[in-house]
């Protein structure tokens, strides 16, 4: 009975990623975006969301996938409205937010690795 327990706790353990793979995975896949502009950055996330079984891990990868959809689109639009005059001052601030949430996603993940990190003003589409 007692080598039954200790199997079982044994067989729980190997199937659940350690601290220190779930940190380097969350925080690979919101840094994915300084890898590239276009394609590793959103490869990255979808190697990840793949290859991983940690919900946490998942969570992240998901919430970078969005950040990286949603930069991109706003980037469109406020490349149009460049026509209009407002596209430049909003194409800056894109800029600066693109580098900025990523570096506090990396942080968050890396100080509670525990909990998923959210992006504040995103359309979630995944």
């Amino acid at each position: 009975m007692m080598d039954e327990t200790l199997l079982s706790v044994a067989m729980q353990q190997d199937h659940q990623p350690s601290i220190a793979q779930r940190k380097l995975l969350s925080a690979l896949s919101h840094g994915a975006i300084f890898f590239s502009s276009l394609f590793v950055s959103i490869a990255v996330p979808i190697v990840i969301l793949l290859i991983t079984n940690d919900p946490v891990v998942k969570a992240n990868a998901v919430e970078s996938l969005n950040f990286h959809i949603n930069t991109y689109i706003y980037a469109i639009i406020f490349a149009l409205l460049i026509f209009f005059l407002i596209g430049i001052p909003l194409l800056v601030l894109l800029g600066i937010a693109t580098f900025v949430m990523p570096i506090i996603a990396v942080v968050r993940v890396l100080g509670n690795p525990d909990r998923p990190y959210r992006y504040p003003f995103l359309f979630r589409i995944f």
